[in-house]
């Protein structure tokens, strides 16, 4: 019997403590939360396309002065890192939320192969799948600050909150690394060629780069809350990304020889797991 009772008022103060308000956020409070960022990417790039240094050799060789190679891509890696937000509850429902946290690093990866068309094809060509090159690019900071408005359901004192959130993006890349045995590559099968054909000797670079877009920002997520002050965050996060990546081959003296570029759409998905204070 003694049991029975013990048991009874247990389950009757896990009621009662689930009944309590949970002091869940209203107007004027403020919110930190700190946790897990997972992106997930999709989708590989446009065909590539290559413009070249015109030279009287281009003629000859049948080169014109920009090609795209069927069947070459890129694709970007998936990322893990952590997150952070700020959040500002204007009315009991509506929040400004600033998103930011330690910039990932991606990696990209290519496929197919760059192929000038004509004679100029039998001379110099350079694979972008090849598993030894891989990846192309070994890594590439992005950085993505977003702002948004989020409304949150249901009263505050509720102890679980969902919540839906628009806002927009800043997207750009720093610390862009290219694969070294990519680059040499590059430099033996095509660096060289057009070198030679621009007459102007001497070894070439290869360097990568990529463009900075704003992008809309769908946010949809919840929060529960453990007491007056301490809660746990989990959301879902999709941006229609779009960036403009570029490979340039420059001659020893820094001549442009040729620019490959194509546009990438990696459309993330960001997940985000997180611990939240309430202040």
């Amino acid at each position: 019997m003694k049991t029975l009772h013990l048991t009874l008022a247990l389950v009757l103060a896990a009621l009662a403590s689930i009944a309590l308000p949970a002091h869940a956020q209203k107007k004027g409070d403020n919110v930190v939360s700190a946790g897990w960022f997972h992106i997930r990417t999709h989708g590989q790039s446009d065909p590539l396309t290559t413009s070249l240094l015109d030279v009287p050799i281009n003629y000859p060789l049948g080169l014109p002065s920009s090609f795209t190679a069927p069947g070459s891509s890129i694709s970007s890696s998936n990322a893990n890192t952590l997150g952070l937000t700020f959040s500002h509850f204007v009315t009991d429902h509506i929040a400004i939320t600033a998103v930011g946290g330690i910039p990932p690093e991606f990696k990209l990866y290519g496929h197919g192969e760059l192929i000038p068309p004509g004679p100029a094809g039998a001379l110099g060509r350079q694979s972008l799948g090849d598993p030894a090159l891989n990846p192309i690019i070994t890594k590439a900071r992005q950085w993505s600050p977003a702002a948004m408005v989020q409304y949150h359901f249901l009263e505050p004192g509720t102890r679980f909150r969902p919540f839906l959130g628009l806002g927009v993006s800043y997207n750009f890349f720093t610390n862009i690394e290219v694969n070294p045995a990519f680059a040499s590559s590059v430099n033996n099968n095509l660096g060289a060629i057009l070198a030679a054909g621009a007459g102007i000797p001497g070894a070439t670079s290869v360097s990568a780069d990529a463009s900075s877009s704003w992008a809309p920002v769908f946010n949809i997520g919840g929060t529960y809350n453990f007491d007056e002050h301490w809660g746990l965050t989990a959301a879902v996060t999709y941006i229609p990304l779009k960036t403009t990546s570029t490979m340039t081959i420059k001659a020893a003296n820094g001549t442009v020889l040729s620019t490959s570029k194509t546009k990438l759409e990696p459309n993330p998905l960001v997940f985000f797991v997180a611990a939240s204070y309430k202040f």
